[in-house]
C-alpha cells in the first residue's frame, strides 16, 4: 500500500484454512489455485503470494497453471543474509512447509554455499500472531526458545521467512541481541510487485486511461475465509487501518465464493 499509493488493492487472508506451515504441499496448492482464480475473477492484475508457504508449495505450480498471469512470490532472503554474515554462520526462522519446498533448496544451492544456514521451524508463532499475542509471555517464551539454538549457533544474520513474523520483529531484536541483524523480505516484495507493474505497462494506471483523462480512484478490499469481525480487529491492531472485510467461502468444488453482505 506504501510503494503503490494510486493502486487499488484486494487482499484475500485465507484465515479459514490458517495456518498454512503443517499442511501437505498438494493441500496448500489447492488453496493457492482457488485462490488466483477468486483474484482474477475480482480484477487483479498481478498476484502477489504474500506467503512464504504457499511460495514454497505453490509458486511454480501457479505460473505453469496461469502463463498469463504475473506472480511475485515470497522467498527467504538468503542471499542478503549471505552477503552480509561475518560470521558465515546464517538462521532462518520459517514453518516447514517453507523448508521442504523446492524454492529453499534452490535458495541454499545458489547462494549458501560458501556458509552454514541454520534453519528453524516455529509452529506457535503464527497461530500467536493471528489471536493478537504480539507481547505475550506466552509469545515472548516461544520466539527465546526458538531462537536460543540459532544464538548458540554464532549466527550473526536472521532471516524472517514467514510474512507474519515481522509482527514479532521487537521481541526477536531483544531475544537475539544487538549482534544479530533481523532481515524482513516484504520491502523487496514490494519493490518487485512495482517493477512487475511496470514492465506491463500498469504502474499508475499508464496506458490504462486516455491521455488527461482523471486517475481512477484508488480502492482497497479487504476478504476472509474466517470471521470478517475479527480480521477487522487484526487489521486496525497490526496496520493501523479501518476498512471493511467482506467474507469469502470455500465451495465444496474448491472455488472461493464471496458471500453477499
Amino acid at each position: 500500500m506504501r510503494q503503490l499509493p494510486a493502486h487499488s488493492l484486494i487482499y484475500l487472508a485465507d484465515q479459514g484454512h490458517a495456518p498454512y506451515g503443517q499442511r501437505p504441499l498438494a493441500e496448500i496448492r489447492d488453496f493457492a489455485g482457488g485462490i488466483t482464480r477468486f483474484l482474477l475473477a475480482q480484477g487483479s492484475q498481478v498476484i502477489v503470494v504474500a506467503c512464504n508457504t504457499a511460495s514454497a508449495a505453490a509458486l511454480h505450480w501457479l505460473r505453469r497453471e496461469f502463463p498469463d498471469v504475473p506472480f511475485v512470490g515470497m522467498e527467504p532472503a538468503v542471499k542478503p543474509a549471505v552477503e552480509r554474515s561475518r560470521t558465515h554462520h546464517v538462521g532462518v526462522i520459517a514453518t516447514a512447509a517453507t523448508f521442504q519446498g523446492e524454492l529453499f533448496a534452490s535458495l541454499l544451492e545458489r547462494y549458501a554455499s560458501d556458509v552454514i544456514v541454520h534453519t528453524q521451524v516455529c509452529p506457535e508463532l503464527v497461530p500467536l500472531v493471528e489471536a493478537g499475542e504480539l507481547d505475550t509471555p506466552r509469545t515472548r517464551a516461544a520466539v527465546e526458545d526458538y531462537l536460543a539454538p540459532l544464538t548458540a549457533a554464532g549466527i550473526d544474520e536472521l532471516v524472517l521467512g514467514c510474512t507474519h513474523y515481522p509482527f514479532l520483529r521487537p521481541l526477536i531484536e531483544v531475544a537475539l541481541g544487538p549482534d544479530v541483524d533481523v532481515i524482513d523480505p516484504a520491502p523487496a516484495v514490494a519493490r518487485q510487485t512495482a517493477r512487475v507493474l511496470a514492465q506491463r505497462g500498469w504502474l499508475d494506471g499508464e496506458g490504462a486511461r486516455p491521455l488527461g483523462a482523471p486517475r481512477p480512484r484508488r480502492s482497497v478490499c479487504f476478504y476472509t475465509t474466517g470471521d470478517p469481525a475479527r480480521f477487522g480487529v487484526a487489521l486496525h491492531r497490526l496496520l493501523g487501518l479501518e476498512a471493511p472485510v467482506c467474507a469469502a467461502a470455500w465451495a465444496p468444488d474448491g472455488q472461493l465464493r464471496q458471500i453477499a453482505k
